[in-house]
């Protein structure tokens, strides 16, 4: 009876870690709205079998859009990975946030939009230490315009990495975003690909590495956060 108990108990621990593998994690940001989603359902439920079925379709999908998947970083030094799943936008020249006080010589930008499809996590794109985090209001333009670089609400961390590059990511709030999370701090050590912040219902990532650097993608190309290598920066 008992190695009939050990089997059954063994094949629900591999089905379990077989839902873990296809289910990702949750971001702890989305909590609060997959409970209301949920409540909200229950409500519809009591009025409506059809109105229950949309619920639980809406609070599945709300935990989805906030889902947390693991990724597997490269080991390579010298390289800045993508802070962002998505498509990348633009890959240009640009003077970094002037509220970052880098000053204006340009770096090389390479922008990643982040459909409401896409992983909306963002992670650190290279290993090193937090020089400045700033946060910017500003306006709720369609974040895959390159204005929306400059004009709409933004969070831009300042990263040095261990070779001693300065590298910057900026969360950007886009037409439908309208709250950006940031779980770092100025002092703070951190680790390529760990996840770093959140940016609620569509947006735009930017990340800037030093114009010497050799850019790895295009515009349409797509990323995964924090294991597609952007770019390598130039050797120290």
């Amino acid at each position: 009876m008992s190695v009939d108990r050990d089997k059954h108990s063994g094949v629900v621990a591999h089905f379990l870690d077989l839902a873990r593998g296809i289910v990702p994690p949750m971001h702890p940001a989305g909590r609060p709205f997959v409970a209301g989603a949920a409540v909200a359902t229950l409500l519809l439920r009591r009025f409506s079998r059809r109105g229950g079925v949309v619920g639980g379709l809406l609070t599945a999908w709300v935990a989805w859009f906030f889902r947390e998947p693991k990724r597997t970083t490269p080991a390579r030094r010298g390289v800045a990975v993508a802070p962002a799943d998505g498509t990348v936008s633009h890959v240009v020249e640009a003077v970094p946030p002037a509220e970052l006080g880098l000053g204006d010589v340009p770096m090389t930008r390479i922008s990643v939009f982040l459909s409401v499809f896409d992983v909306h996590v963002q992670r650190v794109p290279v290993t090193g230490a937090v020089r400045r985090v700033a946060y910017r209001p500003g306006k709720f333009l369609s974040a895959d315009l390159d204005k929306a670089s400059d004009d709409n609400e933004r969070n831009a961390v300042w990263l040095t990495s261990s070779e001693g590059h300065d590298v910057v990511v900026v969360q950007i709030a886009g037409l439908v975003a309208r709250r950006i999370v940031c779980d770092v701090a100025e002092g703070d050590e951190v680790a390529a690909g760990q996840t770093y912040g959140l940016i609620r219902f569509g947006s735009r990532v930017d990340l800037y590495v030093p114009r010497a650097s050799r850019v790895l993608v295009e515009a349409g190309q797509r990323t995964i956060g924090a294991e597609t290598v952007l770019a390598e920066l130039p050797e120290v």
